[in-house]
């Protein structure tokens, strides 16, 4: 039988392979493992049929980057912890640019409370598809039984994705979601996520005012 490549090998050049896996790996759980072992050639990107049914039926889950997106991801935020402390603080920092987190009005009544970026480390998405992310200083309104979002803030966020995106874009080309406490990556500063399809590039810089994602920014010599 043909020896298996180890996942922390595979999309990696073969003069750049190391034999024990790096240690921004290690902690890789088995879900992140099976990606990582994926060629980049084999990774089969979701459609906007295919997303729009992930986050109707709450199933992010099973949303997935890119193979070895996932590896520079992983290498990257290692590198933001150790420079950094966190990759929260990075975020504050470098990426929203926020001295505090407190609110200066009611949830969405204040822009200086929201700032809409691209997401640095976008899933395996149709690359016709825009992957935003809304930060906000205030609190979104949560369940504290069920965890989910409650009633009032699904209907202020959608009403502010309705002011902000759709009326610009169309209803059938947008759609949020606001990730589960298990799979959100920073979880001091609260967010929410925009996915925009097939959109106008013009459109999108204005609402980011003109922001690059980190995965676009990188080179593969800084992971």
């Amino acid at each position: 039988m043909p020896e298996t490549t180890p996942y922390w090998q595979v999309n990696v050049p073969t003069d750049q392979r190391s034999a024990d896996c790096p240690d921004f790996l290690k902690d890789a759980n088995e879900k992140d493992q099976k990606i990582l072992a994926t060629p980049d050639s084999e990774f089969r990107r979701l459609s906007w049929h295919e997303v729009q049914e992930f986050i109707r039926t709450n199933r992010i889950d099973l949303f997935q980057r890119v193979p070895s997106d996932l590896r520079r991801y992983k290498a990257y935020t290692a590198k933001l912890k150790q420079e950094f402390g966190s990759v929260m603080n990075f975020v504050m920092a470098e990426r929203l640019r926020w001295q505090d987190l407190v609110p200066q009005g009611e949830p969405f009544s204040n822009p200086d409370d929201i700032k809409i970026l691209l997401n640095d480390w976008p899933y395996g998405i149709d690359t016709r598809i825009v992957h935003l992310v809304v930060w906000v200083k205030f609190q979104l309104e949560e369940d504290t039984i069920t965890g989910d979002l409650t009633d009032s803030a699904r209907q202020q966020i959608d009403s502010y994705v309705n002011q902000t995106f759709r009326d610009h874009v169309g209803t059938a080309n947008c759609i949020w979601f606001k990730n589960w406490a298990s799979l959100k990556s920073i979880h001091a500063v609260e967010h929410f996520h925009v996915m925009l399809f097939n959109t106008d590039a013009k459109f999108v810089a204005d609402v980011t005012n003109g922001d690059v994602a980190l995965l676009d920014k990188i080179k593969i010599s800084d992971v």
